[in-house]
């Protein structure tokens, strides 16, 4: 249990805990020198009060779906992840945006209070997560619905294909090629990732030991 609660900052009480968990989320994701101090609940007042007047969320009432869509909407370069208790398999809310830069927060129903976690792995107690639909397994997971070229999800469409350069790949779109460069796995960018070598057009991945016409 010590484990657990080391993955996760508890938010003290307040009526804005909700918005107080994003702003400690973001600092956390962001690598803000602020964390620390958010963390300690201190500094919050000021950030706290600008998130809301710019979501436009009002949460005199708490905080549900709504103010959990529109502070997605306000984030649209973080991907909010509300788990409901300590529980892998229960979302209260997954907010649409396939950012790599993902808010993880927990919702305490008997206190009806939302708080951060810190370390995923680590609060569910499982050893890993899959970077196409965030699923937390022990063993082994299964995920097709990811686009093969830069692992988004849902897959891209083809529209006007784009070449990366860097490392001679071909995306569906636009928009394909853009998550490539901010998408990651393993800790790495997809575009760091992989790549097309260019004397054998072998595609191999980061940690591959290939070598050119061996």
């Amino acid at each position: 249990m010590s484990a657990i609660k080391k993955s996760i900052v508890t938010v003290k009480a307040a009526l804005n805990c909700l918005a107080y968990a994003l702003i400690i989320a973001m600092a956390r994701v962001t690598g803000d020198p602020t964390y620390q101090s958010y963390k300690d609940g201190k500094g919050l007042k000021k950030p706290v009060e600008d998130l809301l007047k710019a979501s436009g969320a009002d949460l005199s009432n708490g905080g549900g779906f709504e103010e959990l869509r529109r502070f997605q909407d306000h984030l649209s370069d973080n991907q909010i992840i509300v788990f409901d208790d300590l529980n892998t398999d229960r979302f209260m809310f997954s907010g649409n945006s396939r950012s790599a830069k993902k808010l993880h927060l927990i919702y305490d129903r008997d206190n009806e209070h939302y708080n951060v976690i810190i370390s995923l792995k680590g609060a569910m107690a499982k050893k890993d997560i899959c970077s196409g639909c965030d699923t937390l397994y022990d063993n082994k997971h299964k995920f097709d619905k990811v686009c093969s070229p830069c692992i988004g999800t849902p897959p891209c469409t083809k529209d006007q294909a784009k070449y990366c350069s860097t490392h001679n790949r071909r995306f569906l779109s636009e928009k394909c090629f853009q998550n490539h460069l901010t998408l990651k796995v393993k800790g790495k960018l997809v575009c760091q990732w992989r790549q097309v070598r260019r004397n054998c057009n072998y595609s191999v991945t980061a940690d591959s030991k290939h070598e050119c016409f061996k």
